[in-house]
């Protein structure tokens, strides 16, 4: 996943990152334009989990979103 489509997707992301880490507050998940590398940075925190790793989890949580969506269409 990259900027573009962290930003893109970032409310449904937010959501999910919620219900997967009680433990995140919105403060936490406060997605501020250019500032992707410090919000990564309050995730790697809070979570334990390395850079690469929440990347993952983000691909894997929209993945599942658009699977469901594609789901619902047809």
């Amino acid at each position: 996943m990259n900027k573009q489509e962290l930003k893109g997707n970032w409310n449904i992301l937010k959501g999910k990152m919620k219900q997967q880490y009680a433990e995140l507050t919105d403060d936490d998940l406060t997605y501020v334009e250019g500032k992707e590398d410090e919000l990564l940075g309050r995730l790697q925190e809070k979570t334990g989990e390395t850079r690469e790793k929440l990347m993952s989890k983000f691909s894997e949580l929209l993945g599942k979103d658009q699977d469901a969506e594609k789901s619902d269409v047809a």
